[in-house]
């Protein structure tokens, strides 16, 4: 295949299983300028999918950095009400939602944190209502990306510059299965295969998750009636999409005050245009309760207090250290790579769909079967070759989910 033959394919793959474009369907594209010949390209093709009309929100790594750089410390507590109609008006027409990554990790090196942080709150509180949406799979969503050449330069230091954004797309293109024949059907097989994982835990009925690494003492209770899913999605009106292109996880949501231990994070973790690295955090009835990290310390705690969600847990996702991604032994700085490379949590609010019933439950609702909520959810990566997880059954028998780093089953 050419290059354009795998730009074609991936653009194809995205829009006919990525957020599964339905006929007549409105479609919103979030994305950086960095990404525009193969937004066009996208666009293109859901109009060919049937969508009835797309629309394109650009932003500018250079344009943001200067809005954090240079805006009033009080621009900082607001969030655009406009921007809060659009993404709400996009549910209640249950369009379809793509989200173009292509940022440069160290975009916001050295603001200061408390300016992202202050940021990041008021959009969660501004966003609520969406993000309770997508969370909940009330309409299609997905996450992919492409090479910007800051971020292909992070990811191949060793390189020539003019071989570092190939590199990286071509790294992009494995993940994803574009150029191992036809990539629909890879997907199909690839996910009837994590579909087959979730449904053997979900048959055990787990009470605890064990975890034991280097670094790593972890138990995680799990709630009565969790649910072990896969980023094999469905929307109320059975549309699949998937939410993550690459994925390699099964995940459900653990119990809010059932976590105890502490857990070292095995690769960088990039938030906001920051890394944050070689961190540990310690659970005390499932809130963090001490956190220590080598680098991005003062952003770490800044996160973990964004609510009273944000010092708990709201996802725990099992992924083998011999996937595709992790075999590749390319750090991406990009957690939509990072995080199906590695066993991961994610701090902040729960998805509603990893318990029976819940998604269109109420918040209190929601926090009565023990599942965090919050205006964050950010993934870290934990897993490594030396890590063993147990589940323990609701008799009490221990048994081995991963062994070394893999499934031991």
């Amino acid at each position: 295949m050419t290059f354009e033959d795998k730009l074609a394919e991936y653009a194809d793959l995205v829009v006919r299983v990525g957020i599964n474009v339905q006929p007549n369907q409105y479609v919103l594209i979030n994305t950086t300028t960095e990404s525009l010949d193969f937004t066009r390209i996208v666009v293109k093709k859901a109009y060919e999918a049937g969508a009835k009309r797309v629309h394109v929100n650009f932003s500018d790594g250079p344009t943001n950095r200067a809005f954090y750089d240079y805006a009033p410390d009080s621009e900082m507590k607001e969030f655009p009400a406009w921007m809060v109609a659009q993404r709400e008006d996009l549910i209640e027409q249950q369009g379809a939602l793509l989200w173009i990554d292509a940022e440069d990790p160290d975009l916001l090196m050295g603001v200061p944190a408390n300016r992202i942080s202050d940021q990041q709150k008021v959009a969660g509180r501004a966003l609520e209502k969406y993000r309770a949406s997508v969370m909940s799979d009330k309409i299609a969503w997905s996450i992919i990306a492409i090479p910007s050449q800051k971020w292909a330069a992070k990811v191949f230091p060793n390189l020539p510059q003019d071989a570092q954004l190939n590199a990286l797309w071509e790294a992009i293109f494995k993940t994803v299965r574009i150029g191992e024949g036809n990539a629909v059907d890879q997907w199909k097989t690839h996910i009837n295969g994590l579909e087959n994982r979730a449904k053997t835990l979900n048959n055990k009925r787990y009470k605890k998750i064990i975890y034991k690494a280097p670094g790593t003492d972890l138990t995680i209770e799990l709630p009565e009636k969790h649910l072990w899913v896969t980023g094999a999605s469905r929307t109320p009106n059975k549309t699949m999409f998937i939410a993550n292109m690459p994925t390699e996880e099964v995940y459900t949501a653990p119990l809010k005050f059932g976590v105890n231990g502490y857990v070292r994070s095995t690769k960088p973790f990039v938030y906001q245009g920051n890394t944050i690295d070689s961190f540990t955090l310690t659970f005390e009835k499932g809130k963090i309760v001490k956190v220590q990290a080598a680098t991005g310390n003062d952003l770490l705690q800044e996160l973990i207090q964004h609510d009273d969600g944000s010092a708990y847990l709201g996802e725990l996702a099992l992924v083998p250290h011999e996937s595709s991604i992790s075999s590749s032994e390319i750090l991406f700085y990009n957690t939509l790579f990072d995080e199906n490379a590695s066993n991961h949590l994610a701090i902040g609010e729960a998805y509603p769909t990893c318990v029976e019933d819940a998604r269109d439950l109420e918040e209190a609702q929601l926090e009565s079967l023990g599942l965090n909520r919050s205006i964050t959810h950010e993934d870290f990566m934990i897993g490594s070759a030396e890590m063993d997880i147990d589940g323990e059954r609701q008799d009490g028998t221990i048994e081995p989910i991963f062994r070394k780093g893999n499934w031991a089953f």
